[in-house]
């Protein structure tokens, strides 16, 4: 489409998706990844400064649909009534701009009805009127006393370059600058445009630049989430410390986090995507999901443990082959259900896309520490030594010839005398031969 559109002269356009760009029109005022606002009073000024802006911007690696948006280019034309001339031919600026009016924009008369067509009726002048000053002085105009007088007679008309519009922000003119970005972040793309301008493009001192957009919205939701992941974090981690009542097996579960993070940016990074406020959002439901598995792992070993049965090594082993199929089938039916998502191009790809590679190659990562590496470093550091050696010694104890009461019974060699010995804390004694 791009390819079709720049050889076609004259076209300006720009790509956007259906709901960003209600967005970002209700938010900013504007449609754009990058938005930059120059303010001043003089509208050949702005269109100055937003042309060489537009250059230097279009110039940098990544732009894309860089579009100035001047205030010019507008055909004009101009009515000075001269008051005087008018009156004294008895008529009133009133009386002549009604007229013109009649001549160029119409006047609706009303509704021709054909069957079941309405068409509309209206009075204009022919369209040379609209378009040459020359044609619109030879108008002629009705004196109340029945004669005709040219327009051109009370009235100098001028056809003058105006503004297309007329924009006004906080009481003052500006003219708009916008720009999207393929290939790179928005942070840093616009870095880069607040230098090229500021060093290249002449500002006068009446006249100020304002940049916003897409970018914009990301700042602030990244301030927002600068507070509020460490606070999710800690929250999490007082769960997790509530939950086992151990601060080694709440750091067990919590170094999930780190791995479940470095899979999301691998995948961002590979993906050539950027980090956005999406992206943000699926790092958030990655460590849910992430800490979810460990909590599920480490919960199950502890159950295995206190049994009894195996020895705390065999213990920690049996949990993560019994734990081995929820944790993996609740990591892939949450990567499968994102899949969609993953290669979406409708309207919201732009939101469902960053989300989604986070949250699978975030899952990665996380559940191969889950499976593999987190039954060590429970091994390692779930319990403390003495913990362990006790586990295991209470384990051992019953087979090791541990104290037991029992009685010997002997007898003589004539079978009269018997003989009772008993034995307590010592291993049994044989028996000789009853009778």
């Amino acid at each position: 489409i791009r390819q079709v559109l720049d050889a076609m002269p004259g076209i300006s356009y720009a790509f956007a998706q259906p709901i960003d760009m209600r967005v970002q029109e209700m938010i900013i005022g504007a449609r754009g990844d990058v938005v930059l606002k120059v303010f001043g009073d003089d509208i050949d000024e702005l269109n100055r400064i937003a042309a060489e802006a537009a250059a230097r911007i279009r110039a940098l690696p990544g732009a894309a649909d860089v579009f100035a948006m001047r205030n010019g280019g507008m055909k004009y034309l101009t009515v000075s009534i001269d008051r005087l001339k008018a009156g004294r031919l008895g008529l009133n600026a009133t009386e002549v701009q009604e007229a013109i009016r009649v001549w160029v924009d119409g006047r609706r008369l009303g509704i021709v009805l054909e069957g079941t067509v309405r068409t509309p009726l209206v009075l204009r002048g022919e369209q040379a009127l609209r378009e040459s000053a020359a044609d619109l002085e030879r108008v002629q105009l009705v004196t109340p006393t029945g004669g005709t007088v040219e327009l051109g007679q009370v009235a100098e008309i001028r056809l003058e370059d105006g503004p297309i519009q007329v924009t006004r922000e906080q009481g003052q003119r500006f003219a708009t600058v916008l720009a999207n970005v393929r290939g790179r972040d928005l942070v840093s793309f616009v870095a880069d445009a607040e230098a090229a301008v500021a060093s290249s493009v002449r500002i006068p001192a009446a006249y100020t630049l304002d940049w916003g957009g897409q970018f914009e919205n990301q700042q602030r939701a990244s301030a927002r989430l600068a507070i509020v992941v460490p606070i999710a974090l800690g929250v999490i981690f007082l769960l997790l410390y509530m939950t086992f009542g151990s601060l080694r097996q709440a750091l067990l579960v919590f170094c999930i986090v780190p791995f479940a993070s470095i899979g999301g940016i691998v995948a961002l990074w590979a993906s050539g995507e950027f980090l956005s406020v999406p992206a943000s959002v699926g790092f958030i439901a990655l460590i849910g999901i992430a800490v979810l598995n460990g909590v599920v792992l480490v919960s199950y070993i502890n159950e295995v443990v206190a049994r009894g049965t195996l020895t705390f090594r065999d213990s920690v082993l049996e949990g993560a082959r019994r734990r081995l199929r929820p944790v993996a089938l609740t990591a892939t039916i949450a990567a499968l259900g994102l899949v969609p998502f993953l290669f979406a191009t409708g309207p919201g790809a732009e939101i469902q896309r960053p989300l989604a590679i986070v949250v699978i190659g975030g899952l990665f990562t996380a559940t191969l520490l889950t499976l593999v590496l987190l039954p060590i470093l429970y091994e390692r550091f779930g319990c403390a030594p003495a913990e362990k050696a006790a586990h295991d010694a209470r384990l051992a104890a019953p087979e090791s010839g541990c104290s037991a009461s029992a009685t010997s019974v002997h007898h003589d060699t004539d079978g009269k005398s018997v003989s009772l010995a008993s034995t307590l804390g010592s291993p049994l004694a044989p028996a000789g031969p009853l009778p």
